[in-house]
């Protein structure tokens, strides 16, 4: 417990360390209101750096984004790269930043760290979307490469971003390897902004954009096409950086210029048309698009997010807009890039294709009937670009990758989601389509009747009891009848049925088990540290439930695959309600349930 004088002295070191006048009035301020409670939030514990780097709200204090807590990082990152890269200040860093406020100040600290210590440091003073980082780390053979951005969070939010030199962002066990040295590097080395203009050892990465545009025009097949086509795109940027790359990236594919949202079309840190800039949100997200669309007769609607590296697509059918999940973009962008890599004459047992745990199983079954490899990665990028990195040093060509969070990756253009080249590719398939006389959402689908119709369901429970959350995983692992001696040998008793169907596979990454492999060992790493079980039933349905590392939430991802749609919805219907009423038990334990 945190006594007044015990935050005083936090107050005291704050603002010994920090040098921004912003961030020390904020907390100068703060200790005169006597707001200890406020103290003690920003300065009584520091901000996590994790594999997804840094995120939080840009306040002054040790557990918050700022310039202070950005140097400290920097110079952890910038030890840590000596010791465990070869060459590290040789090859150098990238560093990239978004149009979010302090986005630039925290890019040119970030540089000074690394200049201070003798790092060639490649550095864009422009915006730039965040795939060009790990892109550009590819292409100058760099050390790591550091994006600032918080992607699609709220106006007050910012992030740090942290790619390895294979260009995938970091795994285990390097965020706790850097997180460590931050420890031990926290007072500040150099507070020169401008180091990066004057130093002869920084310098803007000339090239290497215009060779991101040569090697996106490489995945063009149609070029003659595009050139024909008459389809009307509508694209918002939802006031990020992507319009000038959509711009491009349709230029190079020979696409008829998109119509622009004006509205949010340029770069705005104070998002002022959009609560959440994210176009996954909803249609609420996409009101402006859907006005520009329909007052220009455009059929199809592209969004980027903030920091472009995510896609959203909603499509006008029969007068109503239908705005495409994830799973579902990805299963038309999975069967595109399956043609393009048959035509490209790639042996089908050449061919792989990568998403994660919790998106549709529909690429695995699709590579079932097709005879393609497919893998499953944990959540989030730095898992799939690892992964997809590991099947092409197998032989394997990776033609697409993908998470239902509207994030993919078209071909090797870079181990990260990309929501431009995703864009382009998109963009011609959909003239493809028009040529042959379907919609988007027919070809769905076509790809629906020919491998299974895929519906899903996911949501939450709100839970704000660790030991409640802890109490329904161990139940769920151990039975109702558990006993300490149980919970200590590790017998397990998951349910033989769920919603009256036998369980055919459960895999546990929580404690290690899968019941579907030889050795019960998973395939995928464990993490003791969050919850994370995937049942399987007889009737096709697949469901993972996990905690949140962020949120007090249960969560749950699951779908079915039926005969038909209906069919499809009603029986994974029965499941989703099994879920909340007997694995959870969300009404003994009084949750909230966002269904």
């Amino acid at each position: 417990m945190l006594e007044k004088s015990d935050i005083a002295a936090l107050v005291q070191e704050w603002l010994q360390l920090d040098q921004n006048d912003e961030t020390r009035t904020e907390i100068t301020a703060l200790l005169e209101q006597g707001s200890y409670e406020e103290l003690k939030k920003r300065l009584g514990t520091r901000i996590a750096f994790g594999t997804a780097g840094l995120r939080s709200k840009m306040e002054g204090g040790f557990s918050r984004m700022n310039d202070l807590t950005v140097l400290q990082t920097s110079q952890g990152l910038a030890k840590y790269l000596l010791k465990m890269v070869h060459d590290a200040k040789e090859r150098g860093v990238v560093i990239g930043h978004d149009h979010r406020h302090h986005s630039e100040n925290f890019a040119r600290l970030t540089a000074t760290a690394f200049i201070t210590q003798g790092f060639r440091v490649w550095y864009y003073h422009d915006y730039i979307h965040t795939p060009l980082v790990p892109y550009t780390v590819k292409q100058k053979k760099a050390a790591a490469g550091i994006m600032i951005t918080a992607s699609h969070n709220p106006k007050q939010d910012n992030g740090y971003k942290v790619y390895w030199e294979n260009a995938c962002q970091i795994i285990p066990p390097h965020d706790k390897g850097i997180a460590e040295t931050i420890l031990d590097n926290l007072t500040p080395w150099s507070w020169d902004y401008n180091l990066v203009d004057t130093s002869d050892l920084a310098a803007e990465p000339e090239g290497v954009i215009d060779n991101y545009f040569k090697d996106l025009a490489e995945l063009s097949r149609f070029r003659s096409d595009n050139e024909k086509s008459t389809l009307k795109f509508t694209y918002t940027a939802m006031h990020g950086v992507g319009a000038p790359f959509a711009k491009r990236a349709f230029e190079v594919f020979g696409l008829p210029p998109f119509i622009t949202v004006d509205e949010q079309i340029k770069p705005d840190p104070d998002f002022p048309t959009v609560e959440f800039p994210n176009p996954e949100e909803g249609k609420g997200s996409l009101s402006l698009s859907i006005q520009t669309a329909d007052r220009n007769n455009a059929h199809l609607i592209v969004a980027n997010d903030p920091d472009a590296d995510r896609l959203a697509i909603a499509e006008k059918i029969n007068d109503e807009w239908k705005l495409f999940t994830g799973n579902q973009i990805g299963a038309v962008l999975g069967a595109a890039c399956f043609e393009k890599a048959k035509a490209s004459g790639i042996p089908i047992d050449k061919i792989a294709m990568v998403a994660s745990t919790v998106s549709s199983k529909f690429l695995a079954r699709m590579a079932e009937v097709e005879g393609f490899r497919f893998e499953e990665a944990l959540t989030g990028f730095k898992w799939i670009g690892n992964k997809s990195m590991d099947l092409e040093k197998e032989g394997y060509h990776l033609a697409f990758a993908y998470e239902e969070a509207i994030g993919f990756t078209i071909g090797d253009l870079v181990k990260d989601k990309d929501g431009i080249s995703a864009l382009a590719f998109f963009a011609e398939w959909a003239v493809q389509l028009n040529n042959r006389g379907l919609t988007v959402n027919q070809y769905l689908e076509t790809l629906y009747a020919k491998y299974g119709y895929f519906v899903s369901e996911n949501s939450y429970f709100i839970c704000d009891d660790k030991q409640v959350i802890k109490t329904i995983f161990e139940r769920i692992r151990y039975g109702h009848d558990q006993t300490q001696e149980n919970l200590k040998s590790g017998i397990y008793a998951y349910p033989k049925q769920i919603a009256g169907v036998p369980v055919i596979g459960v895999r546990d990454l929580t404690v290690g088990y899968d019941s579907n492999t030889p050795d019960n060992k998973p395939t995928l790493p464990v993490s003791s540290s969050s919850e994370m079980i995937t049942f399987r039933l007889k009737n096709n349905a697949v469901f993972t439930i996990r905690t949140s590392g962020t949120e007090p939430k249960i969560k749950y991802y699951s779908e079915l695959r039926g005969e038909s749609e209906e069919q499809a919805r009603k029986d994974l219907s029965q499941v989703v309600q099994a879920i909340g009423d007997d694995l959870v038990e969300y009404q003994q334990y009084d949750l909230v349930w966002r269904r």
